[in-house]
């Protein structure tokens, strides 16, 4: 088991940039608006990125202590302009979907619907 991480905080390495762009186009009169998450770094910060979206998913929660993730909790890491991310980023919340002990997701939680390949 990978060791658990109590302290968490400056995660990043390298340069990245994570923000939302708010997106609008118009055809037959008719206006569509969209947000998009933009995710863009040098080498070393997605190269950094990546590792910790790894750590996140390999973490047994199971084993994790009570004391620091509780059961019905979800790992989880905050990534926080001029901190982990560029100051023109927006904050950010990455993490597990599954929560320990029961496996639930959160209530918002809308799967994608099933290739027929």
């Amino acid at each position: 088991m990978m060791k658990y991480k109590q302290t968490k905080g400056n995660e990043i390495e390298g340069l990245l940039d994570i923000f939302v762009s708010r997106c609008e186009d118009e055809s037959d009169g008719v206006v569509i608006k969209w947000d998009e998450i933009l995710i863009h770094g040098n080498p070393e910060g997605l190269k950094s990125f990546a590792k910790l979206l790894i750590e996140i998913a390999d973490l047994n929660q199971e084993e994790v202590n009570d004391k620091y993730l509780p059961v019905g909790a979800r790992e989880h890491y905050q990534l926080r302009p001029g901190i982990e991310l560029s100051k023109s980023s927006n904050p950010i919340i990455v993490g597990r979907l599954d929560a320990k002990g029961t496996g639930a997701f959160y209530g918002r939680y809308i799967p994608k619907e099933k290739s027929n390949k």
